[in-house]
């Protein structure tokens, strides 16, 4: 099922519901571009490739592409986001639910970025709808187990990929540039960190993008009263707008994420940035693929964290680590709880 642009603007206008979960998504992806997607250029601009501003602009035009491409490849990811929780019911309770997901995910998201913490807005969309869905259900059958437990292989494969390809990859460049002269390689890894950044903010947009156009899709049946909707086909008009959407909320900038995760956590070479942006792009090009939604954050960080303990582990500023695995350790408790407040307060009041 899908549903045409000219059926949804017809909706948009008549349906009070629609106008109020469309806006809530959109402001949800806005802040994931704005909070998450620096984390994509931050080693970029740490080792002054290129200067804040014409990256974020870069981010922005990669994460439109990123969307934009790879959901026309492959929309596992939107399918996985889609099934892991369960909104079915009355349409009405159902929308009220995924609403007060959509707050809850803002809240965390803001307040994360007002502290410099790049927490995983990927972990608090799913803890966030989760969240919701076991207060609509009165329980933990709101959860799709099989869907969800992709999440657990995600967290892993973020983790081990990240860490472990930072070390071998960065460990394999030295070895290959050992007989070269440090300052005739300056420039080809200069350029080959402006490449890697770009990579991975298209598979931001990639792995990102598609978390929330499921959610969009959700909300846009449940607000046409179709709570048993169970396949879906992502229409163009809307990889369109939310890669819009997301690349403006990169543009507004993101700038204490960068300082926290390239600046503050490692203090990295352009070789070195370049071998963490290509692990992370691998490694999220990989979960696409595989249709397991990873954090593009922890996927990042890991990568920045494998490749300066390859140096040596005190190269690592273990007390900002610390603060983003705190970070990243309370995401899914702490942001589930509130979807799961919230959505019990929206409920009794609408």
């Amino acid at each position: 099922m899908t549903v045409t642009l000219t059926d949804f603007l017809s909706d948009l206008v008549t349906n009070p519901a629609l106008m109020v979960i469309v806006a809530l998504t959109l402001g949800v992806i806005l802040v994931n571009g704005w909070t998450d997607a620096p984390n994509a250029i931050a080693t970029c601009i740490s080792t002054r490739s290129m200067s804040p501003r014409p990256a974020i602009i870069m981010a922005a035009v990669f994460n439109f592409l990123g969307v934009l491409v790879m959901t026309l490849v492959n929309s596992k990811v939107a399918e996985t986001i889609y099934k892991m929780v369960d909104f079915r019911g009355d349409s009405h309770e159902a929308l009220v639910a995924l609403c007060a997901a959509m707050v809850a995910i803002v809240l965390w998201a803001t307040a994360a970025w007002w502290f410099g913490i790049p927490t995983s807005e990927s972990h608090a969309l799913i803890a966030g709808i989760s969240g919701a869905a076991i207060a609509l259900q009165r329980g933990i059958g709101g959860i799709n187990p099989k869907e969800w437990v992709k999440v657990i292989y995600g967290l892993f494969l973020s983790v081990i990929m990240g860490f472990i390809g930072g070390i071998l990859v960065v460990k394999l460049v030295e070895a290959i540039f050992r007989g070269f002269n440090r300052r005739k390689t300056y420039t080809f890894f200069k350029y080959a960190q402006i490449s890697g950044a770009a990579g991975m903010a298209f598979m931001h947009g990639a792995q990102d993008g598609q978390k929330f156009m499921g959610v969009f899709m959700l909300g846009v049946f449940l607000a046409q009263g179709k709570a048993d909707v169970t396949t879906f086909t992502i229409p163009l008009w809307l990889i369109f707008l939310c890669s819009a959407v997301m690349g403006l909320g990169t543009s507004i900038g993101g700038m204490r994420i960068i300082k926290s995760v390239g600046m503050d956590m490692v203090k990295l070479e352009a070789y070195q940035g370049f071998s963490a942006d290509a692990v992370g792009a691998l490694s999220l090009l990989t979960a696409n693929f595989l249709g397991i939604p990873v954090s593009t954050t922890h996927t990042k960080t890991t990568a920045i964290m494998g490749v300066g303990a390859a140096r040596r582990l005190t190269s690592v500023n273990w007390g900002v680590v610390k603060e983003m695995l705190t970070a990243w350790i309370l995401t899914f408790p702490g942001c589930g709880l509130i979807g799961f407040l919230m959505a019990s307060l929206f409920m009794k009041i609408f």
